[in-house]
């Protein structure tokens, strides 16, 4: 942690370069992970759209399987 603190800038730049986690170690365990940015906001755009399907999935399955397109419409007043 001490080094990473008095190198922030180069393990910044590391994390964005290679675009892999740089991880930060206390006492020989891992602590925290600094990532490029656009690397994290894919990541949770990848864990949304997961869960979103698991959702979607687990919702099918409560109804039984699809829903006619003609039903959909009828619901929603198309």
């Amino acid at each position: 942690m001490t080094e990473a603190r008095e190198r922030l800038a180069d393990v910044i730049d590391e994390a964005r370069r290679n675009h892999e986690p740089v991880f930060i170690y206390r006492r020989g365990k891992r602590l925290a992970a600094v990532i490029d940015a656009e690397d994290l906001d894919r990541l949770v755009e990848l864990a949304e759209d997961a869960v979103d399907i698991a959702e979607a999935r687990a919702a099918l399955e409560e109804e039984g399987g699809s829903i006619p397109w003609a039903e959909v419409k009828k619901a929603l007043g198309l």
